[in-house]
């Protein structure tokens, strides 16, 4: 790879993750979050529609009391003497990480219900990659006791390109259509096997066979300059808002218009999340850089959903060609030029990069594939010119009832993107005393730094005051080659947290190896193969298997502290 390639990578991932793992959640998102087409228009007068609430709202409340029936039964089940007043409240949290989180939380999942403790979960919560098998998951009203399902259809036929295209024809009439529906389809179809246009409401009603799914989001323009209380954006299938502010509104009204707290128009169909890439990139240079990867990134999407080796091989050599073409512009001198003459030139190779992007499709051979290609880049190349990322309406505009900080109150679009830009995983909405979590199981499929979920959550509660358990430092000396389990206890009001590896001393004999095998399933590579996505299936579930004994006394534990707090609350 060229000196500019390098610089093209390390400048990009940070950004292109979220752009590549997170729209195709956003697209999910964005069919789970259709309200009634009835309702368009229809301003609802009768209640407080923005709230502000410190506790669980009454539908949640529903779900989660009819959701401890099914615990308790599987905790007796499992030879754990509990009793309703002693339920433990206990979440898994899968990491982001684009493939390998979504492949690995099914894997995690699967090996639980085999164990019998899948049942034991109240709630479910996922960032970026992990959310894009939440999302296909709970299609399944009765997925919990129907892994088998679920594993095969990550190995399974796919969507064919002309459903994919067919949605995105009828989606690029839409307001506010962007590159986030593009990505999201093409990921969606590619990778996830399925389109599910349902609503996320649709799960409210959902007879509590299932753990409750709370998914995450952060807010752009809060995340770049403004509180910690702005960031941290959560959805629900009863409510979404902004954790610690403690702002909601019913899910199905994300996306709406608002002002001052009211409503003043509700929308039919709307996104959850409009990605925009963060404000800071913003040179000539990371501007082109920015549309070779994306680019790149979508002749790859595209692959995931094609099978004829024709257009295999033509897609294979418009990636050689935009790679060329980054090579001979590298070679090109730019000492001695001026501000203004660089950015002249990184636009003039921009604009070169779609021209030949432009030209490879017009030289396919007539035939449906060239059809669908010049769809797709008659509606991609003047997004990613623009870089247009869609935004979704802020209920929080001009809204004066409470303390909104100004990166939300004076704008009436937010831009909620990746979680994983602040912390990989989605602790926030399971700290304190809302949920009033005894146990956390965290699988970690992160492709960065080993225990960095861990410590950016721990500073995260530290700056907004809530518990969380201590993290030993002699546990941090494990980076390079980390255990397949530890264990971080909590006292009093802290959640313990059982933190798993992926990739760890039990599946990698070394350090080396483990570095290997992280830089094998990267997140930045083509979709995976059956070989590498069977792999990665198989050690989520050993992970889990490995571990069994180590849940099961963390669970008794849980059970003994969630009765001491009744017994405490109660004297």
């Amino acid at each position: 790879m060229s000196q500019l390639l390098c610089w093209c990578a390390s400048v990009l991932d940070s950004e292109c993750l979220f752009v590549f793992s997170f729209a195709s959640c956003v697209l999910l998102m964005k069919a789970l979050l259709k309200s009634q087409d009835n309702m368009e228009g229809k301003v609802t007068a009768s209640k407080k529609l923005v709230h502000h609430s410190r506790s669980l709202c009454a539908g949640e409340q529903d779900y989660v009391d009819r959701r401890k029936t099914v615990i308790l039964e599987s905790l007796n089940n499992l030879g754990i003497n509990c009793t309703a007043d002693s339920l433990p409240n206990i979440v898994l949290l899968a990491s982001g990480g684009g493939q390998r989180s979504a492949v690995g939380l099914v894997g995690s999942l699967y090996q639980m219900e085999k164990d019998g403790l899948l049942n034991t979960l109240l709630y479910l919560g996922g960032v970026s990659g992990s959310t894009w098998s939440m999302s296909s998951l709970y299609s399944d009203p009765e997925w919990s006791a129907n892994m088998d399902r679920a594993v095969s259809m990550l190995s399974g036929p796919g969507v064919e390109l002309e459903e994919a295209l067919a949605w995105l024809s009828k989606t690029s009439q839409d307001e506010f259509f962007s590159l986030t529906d593009i990505w999201g389809v093409l990921t969606s179809a590619g990778i996830m096997k399925q389109l599910d246009l349902r609503r996320l409401s649709d799960e409210a009603s959902y007879n509590a066979t299932n753990p409750y799914p709370v998914y995450s989001a952060i807010e752009r323009m809060c995340f770049v300059d403004g509180p910690i209380e702005g960031k941290w954006f959560e959805v629900s299938p009863h409510e979404a808002g902004f954790t610690e502010l403690e702002l909601f509104v019913e899910t199905s009204l994300l996306g709406s218009k608002f002002q001052g707290g009211e409503l003043l128009e509700q929308k039919p169909e709307m996104d959850m999340v409009r990605l925009q890439v963060p404000a800071h990139i913003n040179s000539a240079a990371k501007e082109y850089l920015r549309v070779y990867s994306a680019l790149d990134k979508l002749a790859l999407l595209i692959t995931s959903t094609v099978k004829e080796p024709a257009a295999l091989s033509a897609l294979k050599t418009l990636q050689e060609i935009l790679h060329d073409k980054v090579n001979q512009n590298q070679s090109a001198s730019l000492e001695g030029k001026s501000p203004e003459e660089l950015q002249s030139q990184f636009q003039q190779w921009s604009l070169e990069l779609l021209t030949a992007v432009e030209t490879w499709s017009q030289s396919l051979e007539d035939g449906d594939f060239k059809t669908h290609v010049s769809l797709i880049t008659k509606q991609v190349l003047p997004l990613v010119v623009k870089w247009e990322w869609g935004t979704t309406g802020n209920f929080l505009y001009q809204y004066e009832d409470f303390n909104v900080p100004p990166c939300l109150n004076t704008t009436d679009r937010v831009h909620l993107v990746d979680a994983g830009l602040l912390i990989n995983v989605g602790y926030p909405p399971f700290l304190g005393d809302k949920r009033d979590i005894d146990l956390i199981i965290a699988p970690e499929y992160s492709a960065g730094n080993m225990f960095e979920t861990l410590t950016l959550a721990r500073d995260y509660a530290a700056e907004v005051k809530k518990p969380f358990p201590e993290i030993d430092d002699t546990i941090l000396e494990d980076r390079e080659w980390p255990k397949d389990c530890y264990v971080l206890e909590g006292k009093e009001k802290e959640p313990t947290i059982i933190y798993m590896p992926l990739f760890n001393r039990q599946n990698c004999k070394d350090a080396e190896e483990f570095t290997a095998k992280m830089k094998e399933f990267s997140t930045f590579q083509r979709p995976f193969d059956e070989e590498k996505l069977q792999f990665v299936l198989e050690t989520a579930k050993a992970n889990m298997k490995n571990n069994k004994e180590t849940l099961l006394r963390e669970i008794n534990k849980a059970v003994l502290r969630r009765q001491n707090k009744t017994r405490d609350s109660e004297m």
